[in-house]
């Protein structure tokens, strides 16, 4: 009777949850929650950020300290004795601490601590635009789930009415009204529908597939997607608004931003060699029995040590080139990226402007249509028109729907690409993206990209207008002048 029971209400629970509509937000959720992709990201800037610890460790002293308890057998000159006796056997004793402080070191260790700051920076925006990447793929997937049946239904649709059609054929064929030639026609027609649905119930189940590769589940009862509105300020009201807005704001901009700043301080890093090196160590030594003297030996110091390296054949000079390549590649891949931005923008807009200005065509024609089909039904029942007639704008009608209903997803998942493009899509469906797309607190870029210094091709007509306010300076690249990987600042070292 319990195991009844419990069975019953796990039935109940079961239906309960599979009851439920799964929305846009709960399915992007989901994406960004437990796509590898996105685990990826967030774990590599983890990572990042420890390395920065790792580097603040070398502001802090070292103690080490070592002991150890052997043998020691010695001939040398002050073991020999006039006998001839030369070897000495002892149980050895060892211990002795070590204290180490770094007080110089070319700036290599803050240089270094800017290098993984701006790589933890860059990691936490690439999280925040690989969130913004795969809900957009996630929208897609979803749009096309629910374009897939749609289609489907309208298919089915157009097979019942064939159905309806073949029926009424048979039946005044039967009866000795109706003409062979029209029963032959209405049953192709009604196979090329029936060909249809299967076509359509295929495509649904690729849709199907592509929604649980990417989200983790098969779709189940979607609701239909929330349409951003230009009206409600979701969607800007012009192109170039759109563009300002991606790249003030579009994560991967600033991620290409922050990877200028790392490359630089890598830059910074390599100059260290052409410095000494001064540190503060002391040591204390307490040993037994060393080198077949009998006794204690004991020993106290305390430096100032500086070491300066003055020949290293010529590598410490080619990091410093290596590191100028790696700057000048950041900023072109930055360059690259801001084009991308707005190539992206430009695209999705084009796309949702002539989409939208379809629909209302799309829709007089499906309309006009299926009052034409009424029409014709009519007709035929009374003589006026052929079954050829009727056919054809049956099948118009179809042809019409799935006009409609493809530009009506298509307008749909344009919205969508331009909020992804700005960097908003997220903030649209009020998902929650990972914790670790949020940068350092306090994070700077070293020098911001300044418009007016862009040498790129995008005509003046698409860049965003400058920002007025001096608290959100423009993410433009700046055009940089050719890096010449061997130049080093008269006041630094001499190269090696």
């Amino acid at each position: 009777m319990k195991k009844h029971l419990l069975s019953c209400l796990i039935l109940a629970s079961f239906q309960v949850t599979t009851a439920h509509a799964q929305t846009l937000k709960e399915a992007i959720q989901l994406t960004l929650d437990e796509n590898p992709e996105v685990q990826e990201a967030r774990s590599a800037r983890s990572v990042y950020e420890q390395q920065i610890d790792q580097a603040t460790a070398a502001y802090l002293p070292s103690l080490d300290i070592s002991s150890g308890y052997g043998f020691d057998q010695a001939n040398t000159p002050s073991t020999r004795n006039a006998r001839g006796s030369n070897v000495k056997q002892y149980g050895r004793f060892e211990s002795s601490a070590k204290f180490r402080q770094l007080i110089f070191d070319g700036f290599g260790t803050p240089y270094e601590i800017d290098r993984f700051t701006a790589k933890t920076n860059a990691q936490a925006y690439t999280v925040f635009g690989k969130s913004e990447m795969i809900g957009l793929q996630g929208v897609q997937f979803y749009i096309g789930v629910l374009k897939a049946q749609a289609n489907l239904d309208l298919a089915q649709k157009n097979l019942d009415m064939h159905k309806g059609f073949y029926e009424q054929i048979k039946l005044r064929t039967a009866q000795g009204v109706g003409r062979q030639s029209d029963l032959d026609q209405a049953t192709g027609r009604l196979a090329n529908a029936e060909s249809n649905v299967k076509s359509e119930e295929g495509n649904y189940r690729d849709a199907e597939s592509t929604f649980n590769r990417l989200i983790g589940i098969l779709p189940k009862d979607l609701s239909d997607a929330p349409v951003p509105d230009s009206s409600k300020g979701e969607i800007p009201d012009s192109m170039d608004k759109a563009i300002e807005l991606a790249l003030s704001g579009h994560p991967l901009l600033k991620a290409a931003d922050f990877d200028v700043d790392e490359a630089a301080a890598q830059h910074d890093v390599a100059k260290a060699p052409f410095y000494p090196l001064v540190t503060l160590e002391a040591g204390y030594d307490n040993n037994h029995n060393i080198a077949g003297v009998q006794g204690l030996n004991e020993e106290l110091i305390a430096m100032m040590r500086v070491k300066y390296n003055l020949l290293s054949g010529g590598k410490d000079m080619a990091r410093l080139s290596e590191t100028a390549y790696a700057m000048t590649q950041a900023k072109n891949v930055r360059d690259t990226t801001y084009r991308q931005i707005i190539e992206s923008i430009r695209l999705s807009w084009v796309a949702y402007q002539t989409l939208n200005r379809q629909m209302d065509f799309f829709k007089s024609h499906r309309d006009s249509t299926y009052k034409t089909l009424e029409a014709y039904k009519k007709q035929f029942n009374i003589g006026q028109r052929t079954l050829l007639d009727l056919l054809d704008t049956t099948n118009e009608a179809y042809q019409a729907d799935l006009s409609y209903v493809d530009a009506k997803y298509n307008e749909l998942a344009a919205r969508y690409r331009i909020l992804a493009g700005m960097g908003k899509l997220n903030e649209y469906l009020g998902t929650t993206i990972p914790e670790e797309s949020r940068p350092l607190p306090g994070a700077e870029l070293r020098e911001r990209p300044k418009a007016e210094d862009t040498k790129t091709e995008v005509s003046k007509a698409e860049e965003p207008k400058k920002a007025e306010s001096k608290s959100e300076p423009s993410t433009e690249p700046k055009a940089e002048s050719k890096v010449e990987p061997v130049e080093i600042k008269t006041t630094e070292p001499a190269p090696k």
